[in-house]
């Protein structure tokens, strides 16, 4: 596909009646969002993300996808940050149900890349396949379309190669690109990973890719997942957390961390919500929301007569344990995609990577039989 067919691309999703959501520039930083036009991309931008640091800057290049990872995820288009599950009217000595399931939108997520498609694949396998079905999640599943694209160049913070969730789009898509952009040739490889793909496609003007075209990308993909800017260990990780829950580790990253929830917000994959309840002061409208929680609140883990987990030790063990351990035994596989977004926007600098390999490397295989923080 030609570099000018791209905003064709983006029309033809329009006009099957969806609403567009990819990569735009916002608040000096790549966040997702509406997408109308191709100039709503970011072109020419590029990223520069390391522990608590992320930087934006234009070079002037014509590159559609030339930085890492947009800042946020898609997570919030299909788990919404906050929902209104039940709404009620005092009526005389009764209530009357005014609660009605908002429409939802047809949307087509643009700019998808292997770390974030990994991410909905576990979010699928949480909140679709289990026995309580998140009916929510699943209307706003079904009406997504996914196109994706290839990862070119991993930002610093990246590990997706250690955890095979990247760089490179191997499921999960209804199309998927890879730019091709060297020497004034600025194309795309496009392909279908299902039958309403496949029906896009038939909307464009394509041509066969060349050898040239396929061995580039190959190099491309090559290249990407050996410039990765973090490495993780991945092997046994369930055993190395659990033989260490009184590690002394956890009480260093303690000292570190403010709790203040940035890592569990910028997750792809944290799906903790808590309910609330409110009412009106006349006391005639109730309403219930559902809003995304944090194992770093201390509410999160409230039982009657006080929390469980007081401490800060205790709230980052176990966002880390469960993320690489025992997520992995509830769900067949680790709840981490290796996108590093936990490391760029903590404020202290924590990195997971480097506290999992510290761990593993002074390994004290300490069990606790209870431990409440």
């Amino acid at each position: 596909m030609e570099r000018a067919e791209l905003g064709h691309l983006i029309d033809v999703l329009q006009r099957e009646g969806r609403e567009v959501v990819g990569p735009i520039f916002r608040n000096q930083a790549i966040d997702i969002g509406p997408i109308t036009t191709e100039a709503d991309l970011p072109i020419g931008c590029v990223d520069e993300q390391e522990r608590a640091t992320y930087r934006l800057t234009r070079n002037g290049s014509a590159r559609v996808f030339g930085f890492s990872e947009p800042a946020a995820s898609f997570k919030p288009y299909i788990f919404p940050q906050r929902q209104r599950i039940a709404a009620f009217r005092r009526e005389g000595r009764g209530f009357v149900d005014e609660h009605h399931e908002e429409p939802i939108p047809r949307l087509a997520l643009f700019g998808v890349r292997a770390c974030d498609l990994a991410a909905i694949a576990i979010l699928d396998r949480i909140l679709l396949e289990g026995p309580y079905v998140d009916e929510s999640y699943r209307r706003r599943r079904e009406s997504c379309f996914i196109v994706a694209v290839n990862c070119a160049q991993p930002g610093g913070t990246c590990f997706c190669a250690s955890t095979q969730t990247g760089p490179n789009c191997t499921f999960g898509y209804d199309l998927v690109l890879t730019e091709l952009h060297a020497k004034g040739n600025h194309r795309f490889l496009i392909e279908a990973g299902s039958p309403d793909g496949l029906e896009i496609l038939e909307h464009l003007e394509l041509s066969e890719p060349t050898d040239d075209d396929i061995d580039f990308a190959r190099r491309q993909r090559e290249h990407a997942a050996d410039s990765m800017g973090r490495e993780m260990n991945v092997h046994g990780l369930t055993e190395l957390l659990n033989d260490n829950t009184q590690h002394s580790r956890w009480d260093d990253v303690a000292s570190r961390c403010f709790n203040c929830t940035n890592c569990t917000l910028v997750c792809p994959t944290c799906f903790c919500a808590t309910i609330e309840d409110t009412t009106s002061f006349d006391g005639k409208q109730a309403e219930r929301w559902k809003r995304w929680d944090s194992c770093f609140t201390l509410d999160h883990s409230y039982v009657h007569g006080g929390a469980v987990r007081v401490s800060s030790r205790a709230r980052y063990r176990q966002w880390l344990t469960h993320k690489f351990g025992t997520w992995k035994e509830q769900f067949g596989m680790l709840g981490c995609v290796g996108c590093g977004r936990c490391i760029t926007w903590c404020p202290a600098g924590i990195d997971v990577v480097e506290e999992i390999e510290a761990i593993r490397g002074s390994d004290e295989k300490v069990r606790e039989e209870v431990d409440h923080g």
